[in-house]
């Protein structure tokens, strides 16, 4: 079980499995809570549309180097491969970019 505290960070209380099936449902459990939180950044990331002022501002160089930049040392810091979480963090603001982009340019219009 993963529980997360904003001031402190992950902290994690896994419990061991005695079975397969377990291991498998508290692996289902988990993917649920992935795709929930990737669902909420994602719902911030349109909000945050709203604040900017151009497409450059959008495609905010510096802050997605610098999330993903957290993200690699947060892995590291957890025993996980930087580089898958790079990957993942490289493919999640792409799509995200997009779906801000696409945000922009409809509140743009009204």
């Amino acid at each position: 079980m993963l529980f997360f505290n904003y001031k402190k960070g992950f902290t994690m209380d896994i419990k061991k499995c005695t079975t397969l099936e377990e291991a498998r449902e508290k692996i289902d459990l988990v993917d649920k809570d992935i795709i929930d939180l990737i669902a909420k950044r994602n719902n911030y990331i349109k909000e945050i549309a709203h604040f900017k002022n151009s497409i450059d501002e959008v495609k905010a160089e510096d802050r997605i180097n610098s999330v993903i930049s957290n993200a690699r040392e947060q892995a590291i810091s957890l025993g996980l491969s930087p580089n898958l979480i790079n990957d993942l963090y490289v493919r999640m603001i792409d799509a995200m970019v997009e779906s801000e982009v696409a945000e922009y340019k409809n509140a743009k219009t009204y």
